[in-house]
C-alpha cells in the first residue's frame, strides 16, 4: 500500500466532490491487538453514518458508506497492521494509508477532506525511504527513528534484473569466443566475456532503478535515500544515479527477506546527523530572518502572514496544541479552549495553509523549536 506524500497532501486538499468523509484510527501490528481494528473500525463507520446524516441531511448515504463497509470485511487488508489507518471517501471513490505514527480515532463529514493528522505525519524531518539492491534486486524501505516497513514500489520501478534486460536466453558460460581461445582475443573479436556482460547488465539495471525511484518516490516524497547493497555494488550505483536525494553514507549490506532492527538502527545512524543538520540549519534560517523582520514565532503574527501568502517555510512543534480560531480572510486569530464548539489546533490550521500556498512545513520536537510557542516562520518577502 503506498504511503503518503507531498502529493497526496496536495491532491486532498485541492477542491473535492462533496461530502467528504475522513476517518483515522489507531492500529496495531501484532495479535491479538490488531484483531480488534476492524471491530472498532466498524464502531467508528456507525459515528460516519451519524455524521453525515447530520452534517448532509437528504444526501444519500448508504452509497458514500458501501466503500467503508467493504473494506471493514477485507480480511487480507487487516491482515497487515501499522500504527495508523486514514481513509478518505466521497462519491469518487475511496483512499486508504496505512502510515508508520498513531492517529487520533477521528471521523469528519465535510465540505472538504480533513488531512491535518496526515499533514504531521508526512511533514516530519525524521522520515526517509531505503532501496535495497544487489545486482539482480531492488526493493524499497520507509521508515523514521522508530519503525521500518518494506513498501510496493511504483508499478515502473524495476524489481528483477530480468525487468530490464529480459529473461536469459543462454547461460553466459556457453556464449562462444573466438581469437585462439584467450578472453583477450576474445573482446578483440567483438564478444564479450561474461563477467563484462555481468557488468554491463548490472550498470543498465541500476540506471533503470535510478531513474523510477527518483520520478515515483524521492521527488514526490521529498525524502532521503540510504542506499543499502554489498559494498562492491555501491560504486556502481553511486556512478550511474542521478538522484539528488541520495545520501552520502549508505549500508554496506543488503537487507535480510524482512526488515528488522539491524536495518533500522543502521539507516538510523545514517539518517540521525542529516536530521539534525536539517533542524538546526531551519533554526538558524529562522533566526537570521527574525533579526531582518522576515520571520516570527508570535503565532498571531505569523498568521496573518500566512493569510497573506508570506511564508516560506513553518517549523511546528510536535504534539503541541494551540486552541483557537483564524479568520482566513484577514488572518485574525481568536485563542480559545479546545473543547468549544468550533474551536481547533491553530498550529494545523496555519500548517494546512502554508502547504496550500505552496510553503514548507516541518514537524519537529520540542527540545529542537527555536521558540516557545510552537511555531517558527520564515517570511518570503
Amino acid at each position: 500500500m503506498p504511503q503518503p506524500n507531498r502529493d497526496t497532501l496536495r491532491a486532498l486538499m485541492a477542491e473535492q466532490e462533496s461530502p467528504c468523509l475522513s476517518l483515522y484510527q489507531p492500529t496495531n501490528r501484532a495479535i491479538p491487538e490488531k484483531q480488534q481494528d476492524p471491530i472498532r473500525f466498524r464502531n467508528l463507520l456507525k459515528d460516519l453514518e451519524a455524521s453525515l446524516a447530520r452534517e448532509f441531511p437528504g444526501r444519500e448515504v448508504q452509497s458514500l458508506l458501501e466503500p467503508f463497509r467493504e473494506l471493514a470485511g477485507d480480511s487480507d487488508f487487516w491482515n497487515e497492521g501499522r500504527e495508523g489507518l486514514a481513509v478518505f471517501g466521497n462519491s469518487q471513490g475511496l483512499q486508504t494509508f496505512k502510515v508508520q505514527r498513531p492517529v487520533p480515532e477521528l471521523v469528519i463529514a465535510a465540505t472538504s477532506f480533513h488531512v491535518k493528522p496526515l499533514i504531521r505525519i508526512v511533514q516530519t524531518a525524521d522520515r526517509y525511504q531505503i532501496l535495497g539492491l544487489s545486482r539482480s534486486e531492488a526493493r524499497l524501505f520507509q521508515a523514521n527513528r522508530d519503525t521500518i516497513d518494506e513498501v510496493e514500489p511504483a508499478p515502473e520501478v524495476p524489481r528483477k534484473l530480468t525487468d530490464v534486460v529480459g529473461e536469459e536466453t543462454e547461460p553466459k558460460e556457453n556464449l562462444g569466443f573466438h581469437g585462439g581461445g584467450s578472453e583477450a582475443g576474445a573482446i578483440h573479436q567483438g564478444h564479450a566475456t561474461p563477467s563484462a556482460i555481468v557488468e554491463k547488465e548490472t550498470e543498465q539495471f541500476f540506471r533503470a532503478v535510478d531513474r523510477a525511484v527518483l520520478e515515483h518516490h524521492s521527488r514526490p516524497s521529498g525524502l532521503p535515500l540510504i542506499l543499502a547493497a554489498l559494498p562492491e555494488h555501491h560504486d556502481l550505483f553511486r556512478k550511474v544515479s542521478r538522484n539528488p536525494y541520495l545520501t552520502t553514507q549508505g549500508i554496506p549490506f543488503f537487507p535480510k527477506p524482512t526488515p528488522d532492527d539491524e536495518l533500522r538502527e543502521a539507516a538510523w545512524k545514517v539518517m540521525e546527523p542529516l536530521y539534525h543538520d536539517r533542524l538546526s540549519k531551519l533554526v538558524d534560517d529562522f533566526q537570521e530572518a527574525r533579526a531582518k523582520n522576515r520571520g516570527s514565532a508570535d503565532v498571531a503574527d505569523v498568521a496573518r502572514a500566512v493569510v497573506a501568502g508570506r511564508v516560506g517555510s513553518l517549523l511546528v512543534e510536535a504534539d503541541r496544541q494551540v486552541p483557537g480560531t483564524i479568520d482566513t480572510a484577514t488572518g485574525r486569530v481568536e485563542f480559545a479552549d479546545l473543547g468549544a464548539p468550533g474551536v481547533d489546533d491553530l498550529l494545523d490550521d496555519l500548517a494546512e495553509l502554508v502547504l496550500k500556498s505552496g510553503g514548507d512545513v516541518i514537524v519537529a520536537p520540542a527540545r529542537l523549536m527555536p521558540e516557545t510557542s510552537g511555531l517558527a516562520a520564515v517570511y518570503r518577502f
